[in-house]
């Protein structure tokens, strides 16, 4: 049976709010109440925020008890002066879109789609794109669903 603990773990880490590293919290509250979780960053990162508003704790005190850094203090005070609690959710990194697949990629791969080349290497030679087969397949799909392929009448890249 899976405790309640791991199973909030295992949300945490799905919304992507555990605290990577939960031993450096030292403050006195997550060590005395189960109403605080070292894991939960949110609640971390909130809570040394107010130790500092509230209570009167310096930067250096705060970031100490919850370990973490200055920067990460100051990231988080802004972030959470601008947006609040979701201010202090962590954001996905990386590219958020097919940056390799653009509108003009995808209308040529759309018009080889219609003459089964090996699509790989065709995209290879003239966009100079190195995409695998199954990225194609799923840009295609994007593609398409998003009504692109009314471009489709615009010359290859």
């Amino acid at each position: 049976m899976v405790s309640v603990s791991s199973v909030k773990q295992h949300t945490l880490h799905h919304n992507g709010t555990l605290n990577p590293r939960p031993d450096a919290v030292h403050d006195v509250l997550f060590h005395t109440f189960n109403f605080f979780d070292a894991y939960d960053l949110l609640q971390v990162r909130y809570e040394m925020l107010r130790r500092v508003a509230i209570d009167g704790w310096s930067v250096t005190q705060a970031t100490h008890a919850f370990g973490c850094s200055r920067p990460v203090f100051y990231h988080a005070h802004t972030a959470f002066e601008h947006a609040g609690l979701t201010g202090l959710i962590p954001h996905k990194r990386g590219p958020k879109d097919a940056h390799k697949l653009s509108t003009d990629v995808m209308v040529y791969v759309s018009h080889l789609l219609q003459e089964p080349p090996q699509l790989t290497q065709a995209l290879v030679e003239p966009c100079g794109r190195l995409v695998q087969p199954r990225s194609s397949v799923r840009a295609v799909a994007r593609h398409e669903k998003k009504g692109d392929g009314a471009d489709a009448t615009r010359s290859r890249p």
